[in-house]
């Protein structure tokens, strides 16, 4: 029988495309209150270049980034915080709407998702086969795993996840928690 044990915190990862600056920018202050100061931001590129899901809902031109946190998390939060990440979303998304300052009711997307050493998570309201129900209507998903010292894509792997910039800003971050971890570790 295994040894249950407490999983170590994970880096929080936020992905987030807007259709406006200022949403993106309103997104960035709820999630910094929330979550403490972003250690590590990635460069901003066109979502729509990798695909055009959201264009309908959201609009053209979406620009996405990728935010990581200096605070680690319990990765068993995951699901609480995809639910508040939506709250955000359709706040922040109603208000702009009504005031005329955002062209659609949903100009914001905050998906949230972890990276610890082996993977990258991302968690999602919507089931698929390859998706674990963790709880309140949220799943997970394993979006890239880290092995043989690269990030390696699986089937369902969205095409922006896949892009070699993008996978080089995971890296980045992966070091970065590899760093948190021994701090910890000489902490104790």
């Amino acid at each position: 029988m295994g040894e249950i044990r407490t999983p170590q915190p994970v880096l929080l990862l936020i992905a987030t495309f807007a259709a406006t600056e200022e949403a993106a920018e309103l997104g960035r202050k709820r999630v910094e209150d929330a979550f403490g100061p972003i250690a590590l931001e990635s460069d901003v590129y066109r979502f729509d270049d990798f695909t055009s899901y959201y264009a309908k809902e959201m609009g053209d031109a979406l620009p996405k980034r990728f935010w990581v946190f200096e605070r680690l998390v319990d990765p068993g939060d995951l699901a609480p915080i995809k639910i508040q990440t939506n709250r955000w979303e359709e706040e922040i998304g109603k208000s702009l709407y009504a005031q005329g300052r955002a062209p659609t009711p949903r100009p914001l997307n905050l998906d949230p998702g972890y990276i610890e050493l082996g993977k990258l998570i991302l968690a999602s309201t919507k089931d698929h086969a390859h998706r674990i129900y963790l709880r309140d209507g949220i799943f997970a998903e394993t979006t890239l795993m880290y092995t043989k010292k690269h990030w390696q894509a699986l089937p369902w792997s969205y095409a922006d996840y896949q892009d070699v910039k993008n996978q080089e800003f995971f890296t980045k971050c992966r070091e970065y928690l590899r760093t948190r971890y021994q701090d910890i570790s000489s902490d104790q």
